[in-house]
């Protein structure tokens, strides 16, 4: 058993000012890979150029990072890091920009390569990058993972390299001008992560205990998740400040549990809703998880789970996640190509600790 944990965590209000010189250690000139609005409106993007600026650390900003983002994008932030010669990349939102900043930082690094070798196995360095989240889902902050999408296969996929960051500064603040469906989809995101890892092929003793610390953490904020969703209000009106911390809490937990294990039959699935019907990514992985409790075979682990959650059966957890995300009508023709993908994909097969089968995966979907 082991335990590798490599990426220094910070978590506080400030925080990204109060770990400034640790920020422009990183290097001598940052790119910032960012989106185009979320990192403005919540300050984040502000906070990061206000810490270079008093450290005195040059930086050059791309901020071209679209919802899942593609190879495409990649490769011009790429172009934009090795023309203003960047040493460091700082990823600054959601999965979507410090997933691609991993992936930037790869290439970047490494100016005889070219996209293809994102997806190569290979031994490469990349630049050191830090993360500062602005969701509460991906966990990417502490995770290894970069996922892309790549638009000649009409889906997403993880690139070949684990990449940890050097650096995870974590300020709960940020989530505070995110919309209702933003906070609940991210949080089924971590949650899946969550399920996934404990119930994995990888899974022993020692990484179980950051599910299990994450699903308590869900036991206490899921009720605080279903009354945002009832009264359809902005998080900031209702949701404190406690919960603001422990989503954030939430999410950096999950990926500390995937950076273990990896993820298993519900991400797998979830690629296709995602990339045809635009289903964001933790509402298609949400609408798995019944399914995917329901078929798991040592139904003992299932139960513990579940009572970690606080439900007493798949039956009322179900009923919950069809409140809290909704139901998606997957078309027949996309759900038979969907499971078809998954039964020829080896590196989602091989973390399911039981042989599966058509029939059974076709009973994921509700």
């Amino acid at each position: 058993m082991q335990i590798y944990m490599p990426t220094n965590v910070y978590s506080e209000n400030n925080c990204v000012m109060n770990h400034k010189m640790e920020l422009a250690a990183l290097g001598k000139k940052a790119l910032l890979v960012t989106g185009k609005h979320s990192s403005r409106l919540n300050g984040s993007l502000k906070d990061v150029e206000a810490a270079l600026q008093e450290e005195h650390t040059p930086y050059v900003l791309f901020d071209g990072i679209e919802e899942n983002p593609s190879v495409e994008t990649v490769m011009r932030a790429v172009e934009l890091g090795r023309q203003e010669q960047a040493d460091f990349v700082v990823g600054i939102g959601g999965g979507s920009p410090m997933d691609a900043a991993k992936a930037i930082a790869l290439l970047i690094a490494n100016p005889q390569e070219d996209e293809q070798i994102l997806f190569q196995e290979k031994e490469l360095l990349a630049l050191p990058t830090a993360e500062i989240p602005t969701t509460a889902g991906t966990g990417s902050e502490v995770t290894p993972y970069a996922i892309l999408t790549i638009h000649t296969s009409k889906t997403k996929q993880s690139i070949s390299h684990k990449i940890y960051p050097k650096l995870a500064l974590i300020d709960s603040r940020y989530l505070k001008t995110a919309d209702t469906e933003t906070l609940i989809n991210t949080a089924v995101d971590a949650l899946s992560h969550l399920l996934e890892s404990y119930l994995n092929t990888n899974a022993n003793s020692y990484n179980r205990m950051y599910s299990e610390k994450g699903l308590a953490v869900f036991a206490k904020i899921r009720e605080e998740l279903m009354v945002c969703r009832r009264q359809k209000e902005k998080p900031a009106v209702s949701l404190s400040e406690q919960v603001f911390e422990d989503l954030m809490q939430l999410a950096a937990t999950a990926g500390m549990a995937i950076a273990h294990t990896g993820t298993s039959i519900p991400h797998g699935l979830s690629y296709p809703i995602t990339y045809e019907m635009h289903v964001p990514h933790g509402k298609a992985v949400g609408i798995f998880l019944p399914g995917f409790l329901t078929s798991y075979q040592n139904q003992e682990e299932v139960q513990f789970v579940l009572g970690q959650m606080g439900f007493a059966s798949v039956e009322e957890f179900t009923e919950y996640l069809d409140e809290l995300l909704g139901k998606a009508e997957i078309p027949e023709g996309l759900w038979i190509e969907d499971v078809k993908a998954v039964l020829s994909n080896q590196a989602k097969l091989k973390n399911y600790p039981f042989e599966i089968d058509q029939e059974t995966l076709y009973a994921f979907r509700r």
